[in-house]
């Protein structure tokens, strides 16, 4: 049963209202990251919960407790928890999403002011930190809620919400919260599956579902030596130096080809058969996308399928810095005391950061015997996710695909994603449930990055998708 065509009119008559309120939530500097803004992510939490309230989703404040963060004893934003509708003879349909953002200044290279929204009528694209990644989605359900409610039209399925405000800082009291609450007589107890919409397009063209998300283990690789920093010219070739080693170490992560070193790591993870490989065949993406996105012609294959397994569906490891190493302006001729390094490995199953963290440590701490220094080795993980694969044949992903068939008059690309949402795995495990990625924006959104936006169409159409699933799945339980 596809959305009705009243529902689909009303979101395009009512689109510019809709982009109003998106401005409203770009606002508000949620930032999660940053103690300084805690009091802007408790604002917007109690501007979402007001925004829910009023369109009749009966609601309450989880409080999840306090942490430190730089030094400051902070509250943790408190989650917002929702229910509208009960009916037995209906799907209970749990929706997630975030409202806090990564930090954003104009002096980061931004074009425009981040925190208002600037709507480009050349090119539609609504910017603003948070459009995509994941105000502009979370508004979408409420464009939803909207026209139910003004209209007094029954909602098709019994719809349950769980929107948080510290996912860019680790979710931090979120995984206790859901396995709680999805224990009999919990809130989240009867859920039928659950749908997030915090990933994006593999394109600008081709709609998508995604189905599996890499896990990481992230690592500080710690090397120190003299009691302070010292002068090249003086004990140059005179002591073991920290960034000599810890460059030595470093080298022996990943190649030059992206293979990771790291024995047993690759090895874990087993090969893909024919029938998976049609599924990378088939996606609407070529090797000039990836070398577009990356903004130079550097992709490690010309194998599109290689590319895109590299992608979604293998490991993969990254060297992300060195901190205490020199690197401002000039030339400084120090020897650093200490250095550390930090990398990650993406990971995807059987992968665990369980069972990975004994090979790194091995490893390192092995190829550190190998350097016969006199400095000292410390090794740290700094965090870590399981991966996620659902299974994309469930109704809950076919209802997605009905969905998508309907609003963009093309099938969905089905794609697994190399970011990591860890949330996702845990409501998959705590309500032993299907959980379904149904994407928003675009990949070319630039979450994370400056300048991010939302197309005005994506916001459009991409409310009538999420209107137009829920339908789908009422019509699927009959």
């Amino acid at each position: 049963m596809p959305a009705p065509q009243e529902f689909l009119n009303y979101i395009d008559a009512n689109a510019n209202s809709f982009i109003q309120r998106l401005s409203d939530a770009v606002a508000i500097p949620s930032i999660s990251g940053d103690w300084a803004h805690r009091n802007d992510v408790l604002a917007m939490a109690d501007w979402l919960n007001g925004q829910l309230q009023q369109l009749g989703v009966e609601t309450q404040l989880s409080d999840l407790g306090r942490h430190s963060m730089d030094g400051h004893d902070l509250p943790l934003p408190p989650a917002i928890l929702g229910r509208i509708g009960n009916d037995a003879n209906k799907k209970t349909v749990l929706i997630y999403g975030h409202f806090d953002v990564q930090p954003a200044n104009k002096s980061d290279g931004w074009d425009t002011e981040p925190f208002t929204l600037v709507i480009d009528e050349k090119t539609g694209r609504l910017i603003g930190r948070g459009s995509s990644d994941d105000k502009g989605p979370i508004l979408g359900w409420l464009n939803v809620l909207q026209y139910h409610h003004e209209n007094k039209v029954p909602l098709p399925v019994n719809l349950v919400f769980c929107f948080e405000g510290m996912e860019e800082s680790g979710s931090e009291g979120l995984d206790e919260l859901v396995e709680r609450e999805s224990k009999k007589g919990g809130y989240f107890d009867g859920v039928d599956c659950v749908c997030i919409s915090d990933n994006y397009w593999l394109n600008t063209r081709t709609p998508a579902l995604t189905y599996g998300l890499r896990g990481l283990s992230y690592y500080k690789v710690t090397v120190s030596g003299p009691a302070r920093d010292l002068h090249s010219g003086v004990f140059g070739r005179t002591v073991h130096e920290p960034m000599t080693d810890l460059i030595a170490l470093l080298n022996t992560l990943v190649g030059p080809d992206g293979n990771i070193l790291v024995p047993g790591v690759d090895e874990m993870v087993p090969p893909a058969d024919e029938e998976e490989k049609a599924i990378y065949a088939k996606l609407d993406y070529s090797i000039s996308d990836i070398e577009q996105s990356a903004g130079a012609a550097i992709a490690l294959s010309s194998d599109k399928v290689a590319v895109l397994m590299g992608r979604m569906r293998e490991p993969s490891l990254s060297i992300h810095g060195i901190e205490g190493a020199f690197s401002g302006a000039g030339a400084k001729t120090v020897i650093p005391a200490k250095v550390s390094g930090k990398f990650s490995i993406r990971l995807v199953p059987p992968q665990t950061p369980a069972l990975v963290d004994p090979l790194v440590i091995e490893h390192l701490e092995k190829e550190f015997a190998k350097l016969n220094t006199k400095n000292t080795l410390k090794i740290e993980n700094l965090h870590g996710g399981k991966p996620w694969v659902a299974d994309h044949r469930h109704w809950n992903y076919e209802a997605a695909k009905r969905a998508t068939r309907a609003v963009y008059n093309q099938d969905p690309d089905l794609t697994r994603e190399g970011g990591s949402i860890p949330v996702t795995l845990t409501f998959a495990e705590s309500l032993g449930v299907n959980v379904c990625l149904l994407p928003m924006g675009r990949g070319d959104d630039g979450a994370h990055s400056t300048n991010e936006k939302l197309d005005r169409s994506n916001f459009i159409e991409g409310s009538k998708l999420l209107g137009s699933y829920l339908y789908e799945i009422a019509d699927i339980a009959k």
